[in-house]
């Protein structure tokens, strides 16, 4: 079973303990009392220049610990300081070490649209997202049948909330456009054995249509990665490690976008 599988596999194990707590029937009906949200991931990244999603992330299985001292609310206000589009939250708890927690207390003190980073599953975990207060959610086609990617991507639409629909190759991408997705990711990460190559935004990019968002994830070092990624026609980079390893996060930043 490879990283991926298990962070799945534990991913339906947390919705399983976290239903007995909360049943889904009532997390719905919450999650629908809410005002429908605007897209505002959506939103966000459709400008004529490149968007930055910037990454508040505590741990992951390829890096182990990557901030020790983690004031995440310190990082996400200077991440929308420094003009980040939207922030990413990571609330997947044993490889990332991610807390819901994190991503309410966020969501509160920024304008920004939060993404919820986690391995949805379950419809469950949509609607918990939509109560701790994402503008988006991530849906991972690797661990996601076509119908279940269809069915939580209505539900997306249904609460107002972008859906970043993440894809690896070619099938993917197909899986993605058929379920209406409007804002697709390709990870350059492959999280079945942590290799990183942005090629893989290159190799996918003419499969995306124009009028669909495309997000290039993982594997941003430089301001040349940028550069690259900006000239193969990306909307926007998601950009994680480099920006929490570094001392000012405002001045990576701006060294990513060419400010600096």
């Amino acid at each position: 079973m490879n990283i991926l599988d298990q962070l799945a596999d534990h991913a339906r194990e947390r919705v399983r303990l976290a239903k007995r707590n909360l049943p889904e029937e009532t997390v719905r009906r919450y999650a629908r009392t809410l005002p429908k949200g605007n897209y505002a991931l959506e939103e966000a990244l459709r400008k004529p220049e490149l968007s930055f999603i910037c990454e508040c992330k505590r741990a992951s299985p390829s890096k182990g610990l990557i901030a020790e001292d983690f004031p995440y609310l310190q990082i996400a206000r200077e991440y929308e300081t420094a003009g980040a589009d939207a922030i990413s939250v990571l609330t997947e708890p044993k490889w990332f070490l991610g807390n819901d927690s994190y991503l309410r207390e966020i969501a509160e003190v920024v304008s920004v649209p939060c993404l919820r980073k986690d391995f949805t599953v379950d419809s469950y975990m949509i609607y918990e997202a939509k109560l701790l207060g994402a503008s988006a959610v991530l849906l991972i086609c690797s661990i996601l049948e076509q119908s279940q990617l269809e069915e939580y991507h209505g539900i997306c639409e249904e609460l107002g909330l972008s859906a970043l629909v993440e894809a690896h190759d070619e099938r993917e991408i197909c899986m993605a456009l058929d379920a209406g997705a409007r804002i697709i990711g390709v990870n350059n990460r492959n999280l079945k054995d942590f290799s990183v190559d942005t090629e893989n935004s290159r190799r996918l990019r003419s499969m995306i249509p124009p009028e669909v968002l495309f997000v290039s994830e993982s594997g941003v070092r430089d301001a040349g990665d940028v550069v690259r990624l900006r000239e193969i026609g990306a909307d926007a980079v998601l950009v994680g490690e480099v920006l929490m390893r570094a001392e000012s996060k405002r001045r990576m930043l701006r060294q990513l976008k060419g400010e600096a």
